[in-house]
């Protein structure tokens, strides 16, 4: 079942917004918290919280700065396709420098954001594992400057 599947076949309540609203703002907030917040057990918030995640509605990662952790090279790359974009946009997510793939409508069929130590490695990428790709016709790459924001907390107020 792809994302896209779980999320439209799980109905959140109140409750487990709240919950989700609770982790967006401190993502190593203590069970015991949770549930004086939402007015719930504790028990009971950790089983909420494994459905939440058992059904991919949330994950609870720490959200990093790439260019603080040595990628010094961001960049959103447009791919302009033929043929099966689904495939295509497989093939993409399977990279390990890809961390963001999206099938979109408009000027590119594909948007995917990659994460590199440096220029060479983005070239690279380009070169050897995104323009060889069957499929491809064009890219156009946006780099990325400086990350001015990037919050998760939408979704659930």
């Amino acid at each position: 079942m792809s994302r896209t599947d779980r999320t439209k076949a799980s109905t959140l309540d109140d409750i487990s917004k709240e919950i989700i609203e609770q982790l967006q703002h401190d993502g190593r907030k203590p069970y015991s918290e949770i549930a004086k917040a939402v007015g719930l057990s504790e028990a009971a918030v950790r089983q909420r919280m494994q459905k939440l995640t058992e059904s991919g509605v949330m994950q609870v990662v720490a959200v990093t700065d790439p260019m603080q952790m040595g990628f010094s090279r961001q960049a959103m790359i447009g791919i302009r396709c033929s043929g099966d974009m689904s495939d295509l946009a497989t093939k993409l997510a399977a990279m390990p420098e890809a961390d963001y793939v999206v099938m979109t409508a408009g000027s590119f069929d594909i948007l995917v954001e990659i994460v590199v130590e440096n220029d060479q490695d983005l070239i690279e990428v380009l070169n050897t594992k995104i323009r060889s790709l069957p499929g491809v016709v064009s890219t156009e790459t946006f780099v990325y400057l400086k990350l001015q924001k990037q919050f998760y907390n939408w979704g659930v107020i």
